[in-house]
């Protein structure tokens, strides 16, 4: 492991935070953080019990007295002042989310710039948090809406994003006035300890901000989701877990955001610009190696440009350098562990037994580190599991078609609906098509749609609520109506 890592791995605090103090586990328990480039050990961080939970949740109550009555301002200074310091510190936390996570670190950076965003956004939504006033019908009285913090919010955030997921949840809670309890993936506990570490450098009160990781993952949720002052529950992960979470949630009627699975189709028409749709596709399906719910899933491509479109994007693929994500020049990284890597090799196993074929990639490198090569498979059958399940990896399977309603009914085809990808030289077309798309986002000639000023979130199994944009601070407020006359 290069020293550099060493160092920024030591500067990270390990233990508990909860009431601005950093505390072991209960009982002593830790959780050992591994490199997925190599398998080494990083570190080990305090591993919460339910215990724990229950001192974070009435830290966050604690502080919430004062919080949610801080001044829009202030609050807004706050998130200001962590969009500053993550901002001066971004080549820091890109190589800490590189080793924790397995990602390249143009991805990485990328990532830090990203999860940055949420914070000066929210900075600047702290302060329009704003109600109504308007004159009943019957004339004799004044409706008053106003906008209140909801309470203690518990965010439970996954390995692939460790800074954005964590900071998409956290700014508009503390915008709205809430306070939180964090618990992270027990695979990237680190930027989660370390952006606590940063947060109360940047001003955030003591007990404000609470971040639990733990390997003991659904005791701990269950007992936080038990308490009686969390009333939010925000989880970001897969559809089964989601639904878990739902049952949990509904004993106490909490609120509940839900950021779920993906399975997003990229059409690419007959009349589509084919380098613009491959450079597209590459950010679709390539960012974060693949390993993001936004990734492009399947590639319908008209039968009339599917043979430029297949060898372009394999030779666009294959030209990525694939190492440890920290290295110099590298691409792509390692998948995040070992059964990850297996489920994809399953996957494409599936597929080519069922009559598609390889056009680039397609089997496990040797050596160690989870690797997996960037994969394209043409003419891949209807019935491949692939096109089923969230890869989750950089593998593109490519389906032809002739006929655009044909290829909108098999891109519906499935029980989730978190963004789908158009592309096209006829606007109208494009619109037409993303109309039809049953998603909650579309990106139309473009292979990226995630925008902190953008409310981000899916239909169907993909989830409930949305994040960034306006929309994504209302998730933690309530509506309060006062009826009154003068």
């Amino acid at each position: 492991m290069p020293q550099e890592i060493d160092s920024v791995v030591a500067n990270v605090p390990t233990r508990l935070y909860i009431g601005g103090t950093w505390r072991d586990a209960a009982d002593g328990a830790e959780i050992d953080v591994f490199d997925p480039s190599t398998g080494e050990k990083l570190a080990a961080v305090a591993s919460a019990t339910t215990d724990d939970a229950s001192a974070a949740a009435d830290a966050a109550q604690d502080a919430l007295r004062t919080w949610r009555r801080t001044a829009p301002r202030e609050r807004a200074n706050v998130l200001r002042r962590a969009f500053d310091l993550m901002t001066e510190r971004r080549e820091w936390f890109a190589l800490l989310i590189s080793a924790e996570n397995g990602k390249a670190l143009p991805d990485a950076r990328a990532e830090v710039t990203y999860a940055a965003e949420f914070f000066r956004w929210f900075s600047e939504e702290a302060v329009r948090l704003d109600g109504s006033l308007h004159t009943a019908p019957g004339g004799d009285y004044r409706i008053i809406v106003q906008r209140e913090p909801i309470g203690v919010a518990a965010l439970i955030t996954p390995w692939n994003y460790p800074a954005a997921m964590a900071t998409r949840k956290i700014g508009p809670a503390l915008a709205a006035g809430c306070t939180v309890v964090l618990k992270p993936a027990s695979d990237t506990p680190l930027t989660a300890l370390a952006l606590a570490q940063l947060l109360a450098e940047a001003g955030v009160p003591a007990g404000v901000v609470n971040v639990l990781p733990a390997h003991r993952s659904g005791p701990v949720v269950g007992a936080l989701l038990a308490h009686r002052a969390v009333r939010k529950v925000s989880f970001t992960g897969s559809t089964e877990v989601g639904v878990t979470l739902l049952h949990a949630a509904a004993d106490r009627v909490l609120s509940s955001s839900m950021e779920l699975g993906g399975n997003a189709p990229f059409i690419v028409l007959d009349d589509a610009d084919i380098p613009q749709a491959i450079a597209g596709a590459m950010i679709a399906k390539m960012r974060n190696g693949g390993e993001a719910c936004t990734a492009a899933n399947r590639f319908y491509v008209h039968e009339a440009v599917a043979d430029e479109f297949a060898w372009g994007f394999a030779a666009a693929m294959g030209a990525l350098r694939v190492g440890p994500g920290y290295a110099d020049g590298v691409a792509l990284g390692p998948l995040i562990n070992a059964a990850a890597q297996q489920k994809v090799q399953e996957l494409v196993e599936d597929a080519l037994h069922r009559g598609a074929r390889v056009v680039t990639g397609g089997s496990v490198p040797g050596g160690e580190g989870y690797y997996y090569p960037p994969t394209v498979l043409d003419k891949v059958p209807a019935d491949a599991e692939l096109l089923r399940t969230e890869i989750f990896g950089p593998v593109a399977p490519i389906v032809r078609f002739t006929d655009v309603d044909q290829a909108i009914e098999a891109a519906n085809d499935t029980d989730f609906g978190l963004v789908s990808y158009v592309y096209t030289r006829d606007l109208a077309r494009g619109m037409r098509v993303a109309e039809a798309l049953e998603t909650g986002m579309v990106g139309l000639n473009r292979g990226v749609v995630s925008d902190p000023s953008a409310p981000f979130g899916g239909v169907k199994l993909s989830g409930l609520g949305r994040e960034g944009g306006h929309e994504g601070m209302l998730e933690y407020t309530e509506p309060k109506y006062i009826a009154t006359s003068w």
